[in-house]
């Protein structure tokens, strides 16, 4: 019989909790078909962003080129033709008012909006993480006044911060590294609580004394036994995040103090689209639909990984199927 861990293997007669090696994870996360179609979705979605400049030169379209001989200008900049514009040469139609290219973007769009959801993400967990674990781990003075920091993050209304930070920053600055900041830096808080939480409760356990009395120092204790077993917690709200970052740099850009023209962004497609609702739905509801997509698709697939990496959910598939064992 063995023993599954996720972290380095404890003294004999140690315990330490643990969701499971890799293989089990995407055992588990394969038998939830709803988990595994979003996964293929953002898939997708990836490699069409990744892809943007190819599908740019494929199509011969620049996503910054006006086509003003592809909007009616008597009726304001309304596109020509059916359906925004469809043809062969621009396969979602183009922009009401300056004739670019929409197909190619939204796909630019799909970069900004990805990079500033990720990027902020990485810089929520890596600061939420540190401050959790000197909090946890560190002198009791400071460990009071980490956690009233991580309070006060909190309680911050981040989104009216986010508008104030975004408009008094020089214009030159570059905006999707400033909406990386302001997000990551304004939104912390919640890793860092679940994170010294986390570690509250696992630095008791046998596995961390036995390394504790084996001579081993705080970081390395950190770094050798702890960080392992808040790996599923921490990956889990990473998932959860993804998506409330994305929605907010789209309502950034949408307010007008995100992404700038001529860059393009969903949430800045959707702020310039709301005076074209009646006269071209389609440029509303391409970015709308989209963004409500990914949205979606990383949520369920963030419920997924959450349920993968319970190390409960090994011993219901073990009971209800047998083919798994848990130990």
């Amino acid at each position: 019989m063995s023993v599954l861990t996720t972290g380095p293997v404890p003294a004999a007669g140690v315990t330490t909790p643990a969701a499971g090696t890799g293989r089990q994870v995407w055992r588990r996360l394969r038998r939830r078909p709803s988990a595994v179609a979003a996964a293929a979705v953002l898939a997708l979605l990836v490699l069409l962003a990744l892809a943007a400049p190819l599908f740019a030169q494929l199509t011969g379209q620049d996503p910054n080129a006006y086509h003003d001989d592809l909007v009616d200008s008597a009726r304001g900049g309304v596109p020509l033709g059916s359906f925004g514009g469809i043809s062969a040469d621009h396969w979602l139609g183009v922009e009401p008012g300056s004739g670019r290219d929409l197909f190619v973007r939204l796909l630019y769009g799909a970069r900004i909006s990805l990079l500033v959801a990720l990027g902020a993400t990485a810089l929520q967990v890596l600061l939420g993480v540190a401050a959790g674990l000197t909090a946890a781990l560190g002198h009791r003075i400071l460990g009071r006044f980490i956690g009233g920091v991580t309070d006060v993050m909190i309680a911050l209304p981040m989104l009216v911060l986010a508008i104030a930070l975004t408009a008094v920053v020089p214009p030159d600055f570059p905006r999707p590294l400033l909406l990386v900041l302001v997000i990551g830096v304004l939104d912390w808080g919640g890793t860092a609580r679940l994170v010294r939480a986390q570690t509250l409760s696992l630095r008791g356990l046998d596995f961390v004394e036995a390394a504790r009395l084996s001579g081993n120092g705080t970081l390395r204790i950190a770094r050798r036994e702890l960080l392992p077993s808040l790996a599923a917690p921490v990956i889990t709200l990473a998932a959860i995040k993804v998506p409330t970052n994305m929605v907010i740099e789209a309502s950034l850009s949408f307010l007008g103090v995100g992404v700038k023209p001529p860059t393009p962004s969903w949430g800045q497609m959707l702020s310039s689209a709301q005076t074209w609702f009646r006269a071209d739905p389609a440029y509303v509801l391409l970015p709308a639909g989209l963004l409500f997509v990914t949205v979606l698709a990383f949520t369920v697939l963030g419920d997924g990984v959450r349920t993968a990496l319970d190390p409960r959910e090994g011993s219901r598939l073990r009971v209800g199927t047998g083919k798994e064992r848990t130990t």
